[in-house]
């Protein structure tokens, strides 16, 4: 009887240490999902990506856009890599994207996760692979640490560019501290910019100068109730204004009225 009771009590006791065991490795995995998940935004997909959250719903994380990438760009996501496991992504430092004439790693994709319609463009009746078209992301310049904005010559990310002075070109100033010397500093079009990463591989400082972020981190938005006036394809966004009216105490009065009060200003 007390050894078939010493034989329940360890039999309960190793059952409680694996019980614990399997909930901390559980809150392990767990914490370490959510901190991948996190770190999606931050992460350069390859071209043709949809946005971020269909883009994961749709990838089945098959690695064949990895296998098609000729220049070893493209990777997937494994464990201390903090992005969503076994999705494919870039780190321009390391590799940058060379954009490929025929684009390889999109069609390749059997779900749809990376848009072959997106990278094409028409051409002589048909559709072709529009490079230019491959918004991965876009260039950002630090201007404090781009040694071309100190006065030293250096066009590293300019030549670098595979769009030449239409993604990235040099803006002439005059070097008002010295008087004689001149500053050519790197600038991006950001209408231009595909994100492919070869000026930050280029970049000359320790820590690049420039580099790539995801567009919905780089860029602003203006919002649908500021036009340019003199551009009538902008106007499209009017559609999707609407008219918002705030009343004041002061607008209640005619504008020729309040112009001709001085009352306030003696006050």
């Amino acid at each position: 009887m007390k050894q078939e009771a010493f034989s329940d009590r360890r039999k309960f006791i190793l059952t409680m240490a694996r019980g614990i065991g399997l909930s901390a490795m559980g809150a392990l995995v767990w914490s370490a999902y959510l901190g991948e998940v996190k770190a999606a935004p931050l992460t350069l997909r390859p071209p043709g990506a949809l946005p971020e959250a269909d883009f994961l719903k749709r990838c089945i994380k098959c690695g064949l856009c990895v296998e098609a990438c000729p220049y070893d760009t493209l990777r997937l996501a494994a464990p201390g890599d903090n992005k969503p496991l076994g999705t494919p992504f870039f780190v321009p430092k390391e590799v940058p994207c060379y954009m490929c004439e025929d684009i390889p790693c999109v069609p390749v994709c059997p779900t749809g996760a990376l848009d072959a319609a997106s990278v094409q463009s028409e051409k002589d009746g048909g559709m072709a692979w529009d490079i230019k078209k491959m918004d991965m992301g876009v260039a950002v310049v630090d201007v404090k640490s781009c040694i071309a904005y100190w006065g030293i010559q250096c066009d590293a990310c300019y030549r670098a560019c595979p769009l030449l002075d239409e993604a990235i070109f040099l803006q002439y100033e005059k070097n008002e501290r010295t008087g004689k010397h001149a500053f050519l500093k790197p600038v991006v079009n950001s209408d231009i910019c595909t994100g492919c990463g070869l000026c930050e591989r280029a970049c000359v400082t320790e820590k690049p100068a420039i580099f790539v972020q995801p567009n919905h981190l780089a860029l602003g938005k203006v919002g649908d109730h500021y036009i340019k006036g003199w551009d009538s394809a902008d106007e499209a966004r009017l559609k999707n204004a609407e008219a918002e009216t705030t009343t004041t105490e002061l607008s209640k009065e005619k504008a020729i009225d309040t112009l001709n009060d001085t009352e306030e200003l003696f006050r």
